[in-house]
């Protein structure tokens, strides 16, 4: 028995990237003759996870992307799919380590002829859209794939299907699945695809442990599944609608001007619930009797130590920075904080100077920072466990409004209502206050073939800006409400869940004019609930009545008590002594974009002492929830008055 220890994704020094003398050492030369030249027959393991990967050989890199440094041929290439490029803004978790083992299994399997692929690995690759061409590349591949999804993924609360607890197989809190996949001498890949099985695991970890020491593949209760384009799903999914589904128009193909949420990477120094605090701030951090070491320090002292000076990173150096804005300073810094949206009703104060963030997305957010302008964000979901949400800002947006990645969905996207062309620069100086709507020459941020054909089919002529009189005309606004009430359909999202779960949401379009009408009406209450222009009713405010530090040191629900009739409504406690009173359990169990909004807005204010506007805001966010709880069920009375679904 011959065992050697190798990094499997390193190339061998014909390939350049071991030195001569590591690869003159007897080991290494007959690790790599085995990894290249070795009629290998059979690759298993637990390959490691890591999504920012340190193996970042050509080798494996070109690989992944379809062409085998070694014979120089073109091969399997995990970033197209049907031919044509993945399209993804940011496919990097197609360079996870796991990823990569799997690509050199699979390719050392199809230089042997056959042979089986065995790993445990992140259960990811199963439905995540950004691996659909990895998972059509393995369908080519090989003959047989069995899946075996034994879930325990503790980021996204995963459950059993009777609601008990479900447990990871290792004592980590990403989800893992089996994946045996077969290749056989002499089959013709051109002539066919693989057979695909999926079975589940859910449970207790010992059960888990039970089941695979006391089964095999011949007892495991496998469902054959049939992948389709586009997305080649590793995992069960009901695709009956999808025709009517696909009839909608993409989201991303109707808002013209879209973008990810802006990033700062360094969200503690640029952002606060204060303006006056993060003024003092931005001051502080500029002041030049202040040492560089001292505001390292004093902003970054809680990072990790890297191979950066503290607080630098690859694209952002402090000094530079600093210096910059001690250019910019002469009591103009004020001019560059502006508001902008940091999760679901949860507005604060944002720097945005270009020389203090990485990622300001300054073609979108100019859009919103210097005009009154608005937007729809939604948001790509990146799980089958991931809840379709959606909201509407007039501000600057965070990329974690709705796009909650821990909660197994992408970045928040936003698509402006109207666009100013001459607004395309990487930087924005600093303004006092929004300019007019009609400065700049806006236009409507919509696909004019989307506007089109609405307008043939409801017999209203469109307008370029504003509203319409819903009798001969229609206008962006109204667009935008509409959208904005399909999305909110308890109807829509559960009918295509399935769907919603997995791409960009689709928006049908009807051609009935009096539900256009009403879903217009409805979606623009909705809008002022969201933007908080206008309140919900008063009877949802809920009350405040201890008086008291107005700290948050704690954030806890009660439940109302009853005994016949109610005795007390549910209160949420910020400590131990002051609550608010009047919050109804579904308005304190409201989610948006993965977050349970009620509570995460105090959450991530623990410690603070709230002010009176903020206590008022608070009560806003409870009344606007419950508001919003009818309407919703209104959009769906509405488009049942009019025949219900699919929308005609």
């Amino acid at each position: 028995l011959r065992v050697y220890l190798t990094n499997t994704l390193e190339e061998g020094f014909e390939g350049g990237k071991l030195p001569l003398a590591e690869w003159l050492a007897e080991e290494a030369t007959a690790a790599s003759k085995v990894k290249y030249d070795a009629p290998v027959m059979v690759v298993l393991g637990n390959p490691p996870y890591s999504g920012h990967s340190s193996n970042n050989s050509a080798w494996i890199a070109d690989l992944l992307r379809g062409k085998d440094g070694q014979s120089e041929q073109t091969t399997g290439n995990y970033f197209m799919v049907d031919g044509q490029p993945l399209g993804e803004r940011n496919p990097k978790w197609l360079n996870d380590d796991y990823v990569k083992f799997i690509r050199f299994a699979q390719w050392r399997i199809e230089r042997t002829g056959y042979g089986i692929l065995a790993f445990i690995s992140n259960h990811g690759y199963l439905d995540n859209p950004t691996f659909r061409g990895m998972r059509q590349s393995l369908m080519q591949t090989f003959d047989d794939i069995y899946l075996l999804d034994l879930h325990g993924n503790s980021k996204k609360k995963e459950r059993s299907p009777d609601g008990s607890s479900d447990e990871n197989v290792f004592d980590i809190q990403q989800g893992v699945a089996i994946g045996i996949f077969v290749k056989r001498p002499g089959s013709n890949r051109d002539a066919q695809t693989a057979t695909v099985r999926h079975a589940h695991f859910y449970g207790k970890r010992e059960e888990k442990y039970h089941k695979l020491l006391e089964g095999d593949l011949g007892s495991t209760n496998w469902n054959i599944l049939t992948p389709q384009t586009p997305f080649y799903l590793f995992a069960p999914q009901d695709i009956s609608l999808r025709p009517e589904y696909e009839a909608g128009w993409y989201i991303t193909n109707i808002f013209l001007n879209n973008a990810v949420g802006f990033q700062t990477h360094r969200d503690y120094l640029v952002i606060s619930p204060s303006k006056k605090e993060l003024l003092q701030r931005i001051e502080d951090f500029v002041n030049p009797t202040n040492s560089e070491e001292e505001i390292r320090q004093r902003y970054f002292g809680h990072i990790a130590a890297g191979k950066y000076p503290l607080g630098d990173t690859r694209d952002w150096k402090l000094g530079l920075s600093r210096q910059e804005l001690q250019k910019a300073a002469n009591g103009k810094l004020e001019l560059w904080i502006t508001k902008c949206i940091r999760r679901p009703f949860d507005f604060q104060w944002y720097f945005y100077h270009p020389s203090a963030i990485d990622y300001g997305r300054p073609t979108i957010m100019n859009q919103l920072i210097k005009y009154q302008n608005k937007a729809l964000l939604w948001t790509r979901p990146m799980s089958p466990n991931y809840e379709f949400s959606v909201l509407t800002a007039d501000c600057a947006v965070d990329q974690s409004v709705v796009g909650n990645k821990v909660a197994g969905a992408g970045g928040t996207y936003v698509g402006v209502l109207y666009s100013y062309p001459e607004e395309t620069k990487n930087t924005l100086p600093g303004i006092e206050e929004k300019l007019p709507d009609t400065i700049g020459g806006r236009r409507p941020n919509l696909a004019p073939a989307f506007t089109t054909e609405l307008a043939e089919k409801i017999g209203l002529k469109f307008i370029q800006d504003g509203k319409g009189d819903l009798q001969t005309t229609f206008g962006p606004e109204d667009l935008f409400h509409y959208i904005y009430a399909v999305f909110h359909s308890p109807t829509y999202r559960t009918r295509y869940a399935e769907f919603l779960k997995l791409d960009f949401p689709r928006v049908p379009l009807t051609s009935q004019l009096d539900l256009f009408r009403a879903l217009c009406g409805l979606g623009e209450k909705l809008v002022a609930l969201h933007l908080m222009e206008q309140a919900g009713p008063s009877f949802d405010t809920p009350a405040y009545p201890e008086s008291g530090s107005n700290t948050v040191e704690l954030v806890k629900y009660v439940e109302p008590i009853t005994n016949g009739e109610l005795q007390q409504p549910g209160r949420v406690y910020l400590n131990k002594q002051q609550y608010f009173e009047g919050v109804p359990p579904n308005v304190w169990g409201f989610h948006i974009g993965g977050y349970q909004v009620c509570e995460k807005w105090l959450k991530d204010r623990k410690g603070r002492t709230l002010t009176y506007d903020e206590l008022n805001h608070y009560q806003g966010i409870v009344a606007a929830l419950a508001e919003t709880s009818r309407l919703m069920t209104a959009i769906d009375q509405a488009i049942g008055e009019q025949g219900g679904w699919p929308l005609q």
